[in-house]
């Protein structure tokens, strides 16, 4: 088994078939290095090419060594994880985080702030002897998805070219999933504090998070925020969340929009799921509904777009460059229904510019 670097910048051989996803471990025990970049080094498209002990040493080896996606503690001594995040970014280059941590399971505070703060993912740090097989392939898939699927040949998308923003809104609907927590930040910043509709919010991430979730999401957006439950009444200005172990639905009842919960396992795999939200708002308010799909891995939200444009409304899709992972929006603008594909700011802006300036006051 190779022995696993320390401190060290290592390149691939010439002999590689493929580009390697270059992997950058940031982590203050030997132990956990060790073990990671073993992990990582048994994969024949990702190679460890950088160790460090802390994210001061990671930030200056990033001054020298090129990497796609960095392996951060957030619990080290001097800076830490959470608080070097914004440099380690910077000095990265476009490189992704995937935070590798205790506090992945446990600490919704310090997880949801890494991924406000820009991290694309977060994993668990499993216990000594318990890095088995099913952990590496969870670690590896991550890592492979935000390594940006290097060597795929990618064939031409059709240039978006579906109605534009031209009915009154009635709901806006935004799904998100891997690195998506940043992108609504950013959404929520650019977007008018008033835009006169209710606005649901499914994010791919675990129930016990979501209350942290709501309160990150509350101080970005300038509005209240609050997790959605049965019979939730929707109102202008108010961000329903889906729960995280259920699909927020919305139905009319008796005038006035409500949500419904619902568990069903679908065939996406996601609970909650951005489908089951943009399907029942396409058949309770047709082309008044607006729906964003942001960053994120698999397809989830392609179903439930193709009934939000079947029904008359505009949907958005972040643009490759910004979106951690290019999966949710690829799926959208593959299928030619996206109205613009853009960065989550501006997509925003859009939105504001159609509801009017009135929205600012």
């Amino acid at each position: 088994m190779p022995r696993a670097p320390d401190s060290a910048a290592r390149t691939s051989g010439p002999s590689a078939a493929k580009p390697e996803i270059r992997v950058l471990v940031v982590d203050d025990s030997i132990t956990a290095r060790a073990v990671l970049s073993r992990l990582v080094a048994g994969e024949t498209d990702m190679a460890v090419v950088a160790a460090a002990s802390s994210a001061e040493q990671a930030i200056d080896l990033l001054g020298s060594t090129r990497v796609d996606v960095i392996l951060l503690d957030l619990e080290m001594p001097g800076m830490g994880g959470l608080k070097a995040l914004p440099r380690l970014l910077e000095a990265g280059r476009g490189a992704h985080v995937l935070v590798v941590s205790t506090h992945a399971a446990t600490g919704a505070e310090q997880t949801v702030a890494a991924l406000a703060l820009g991290a694309a993912d977060t994993i668990q740090k499993p216990e000594a002897g318990r890095f088995d097989t099913a952990y590496r392939r969870m670690l590896t898939d991550r890592v492979r998805a935000l390594g940006g699927g290097l060597s795929e040949v990618v064939p031409p998308l059709p240039v978006p070219a579906r109605r534009s923003l031209d009915r009154p809104l009635e709901a806006l609907a935004l799904g998100a999933s891997t690195g998506g927590i940043h992108a609504l930040g950013q959404f929520f910043t650019a977007l008018p504090p008033r835009i006169a509709a209710p606005i649901f919010v499914t994010q791919h991430l675990p129930a016990a998070f979501m209350p942290v979730f709501a309160r990150q999401l509350a101080l970005a957006s300038r509005r209240e925020v609050a997790v959605a439950s049965e019979g939730s009444e929707a109102r202008a200005d108010l961000v329903l969340i889906a729960p995280g172990d259920a699909h927020m639905t919305l139905h009319d009842k008796h005038g006035r929009l409500r949500v419904r919960l619902d568990r069903t396992r679908l065939d996406n795999g996601c609970l909650p799921s951005v489908d089951p939200m943009f399907e029942s708002l396409a058949a309770a308010l047709g082309a008044g509904v607006t729906g964003v799909v942001l960053t994120g891995m698999g397809r989830d939200g392609l179903a439930g777009a193709r009934a939000i444009a079947a029904a008359g409304g505009a949907v958005f899709a972040q643009d490759e460059a910004s979106s951690a992972v290019w999966g949710m929006p690829r799926g959208i603008v593959a299928a030619g229904l996206a109205s613009a594909v853009l960065p989550p700011d501006q997509i925003a802006q859009r939105i504001g510019a159609h509801v009017g300036a009135a929205a600012w006051i």
